[in-house]
């Protein structure tokens, strides 16, 4: 159900189980972390998350659940992989995001939604506990009262909602999502990658309470030592496009 691409500096992954509105099985998810562990090491600038069909994602397949014992829950390490993922990943949102696929959306670094998506998460609905990882991470890019409005109400926010409370970044009709995200991907292309995967970095550390300053001086240290820095100057001066290698 994992369609994966790299082109140029931009790598692509598409959900495609739109019979069952992108629910995840253990193997996608397995498949779609494998994916990104290999690109690690990569020149990707940017990723691109996207699916298929009337809906984004709709979590975790149901009928794998079980008894819910999941301690290891691959989609924890899916959201985890995509949070750290060195370059910024934009998620395509095409239609409705529900359970499980709103952590993986608020795992990305930006999220472009369609006119007349909507978003809940059931699992109050349902007698479970959401998991720990995901609320916090709701919790990080939403503000926790809006996450009581997700998990504790469960209640089903529309198109404008997910815009007014930052779910979303930006609100687009369904048949300019592939290029505004493309856009958005190219944008994040020709940006310094030594500085825009720095700055990542360091937004998420400082997000969970974890910046390590030193580490984060390095990296500015590191970023006004580079060719790329210089050739920003130059580019600036010359009034030009940068051309910038990552290094």
């Amino acid at each position: 159900m994992i369609e994966a691409a790299k082109t140029g500096f931009t790598g692509r992954i598409t959900l495609n189980r739109p019979e069952a509105h992108n629910a995840l099985t253990r193997a996608a998810m397995a498949d779609i972390t494998q994916v990104l562990q290999g690109w690690a090491d990569s020149d990707i600038r940017a990723v691109v998350i996207t699916g298929t069909g009337r809906s984004f994602c709709s979590g975790a397949s149901l009928d794998e659940l079980g008894d819910g014992g999941w301690d290891d829950n691959p989609l924890n390490l899916l959201c985890a992989t995509v949070e750290a993922f060195h370059a910024p990943v934009i998620a395509a949102l095409n239609g409705g995001v529900f359970g499980g696929g709103v952590d993986l959306a608020l795992a990305c670094d930006f999220r472009i939604g369609v006119q007349g998506m909507k978003m809940f998460v059931p699992p109050a609905r349902l007698g479970i506990h959401y998991e720990s990882a995901g609320i916090a991470r709701a919790v990080q890019r939403l503000g926790a009262q809006m996450a009581r409005r997700v998990f504790l109400l469960a209640e089903t926010f529309d198109d404008n909602a997910l815009l007014a409370n930052g779910f979303v970044d930006d609100l687009v009709p369904p048949a300019q999502l592939p290029e505004r995200a493309a856009d958005m991907a190219q944008t994040l292309a020709g940006l310094a990658p030594l500085a825009v995967q720095g700055m990542k970095q360091t937004i998420l550390e400082a997000s969970q309470n974890r910046l390590d300053k030193d580490a984060a001086q390095a990296r500015v240290r590191a970023c006004f030592a580079s060719a790329d820095h210089a050739e920003g100057l130059a580019a600036m001066q010359e009034k030009r496009p940068p051309v910038f290698k990552g290094r």
